[in-house]
């Protein structure tokens, strides 16, 4: 996504709406800060990335899982080397 500053913003805001109006929105910046982002009206709205469940299928994880290691884990928590 494309960042303007205030300047060049005013300067081709014809342009840039014409291309926002098209489905490419641009983020006015003031002083390298992005302060607002131009998105047209009728653009659907952005598609939550699903993460719960991702990798399902594509990793196995082992029966013992929660005791891996807990040997060494309660030394840790109990002093012992």
């Amino acid at each position: 996504m494309q960042t303007y500053n205030i300047h060049a913003a005013k300067t081709h805001l014809s342009r840039l709406v014409e291309q926002a109006a098209k489905g490419e929105p641009f983020v006015i910046a003031k002083g390298g800060k992005p302060m607002v982002k131009v998105v047209p009206i009728d653009a659907p709205p952005p598609r939550q990335v699903k993460r719960l469940g991702f990798l399902a299928g594509q990793i196995t994880v082992p029966a013992d899982f929660d005791r891996m290691a807990e040997d060494e884990i309660a030394a840790l928590f109990e002093g012992e080397e």
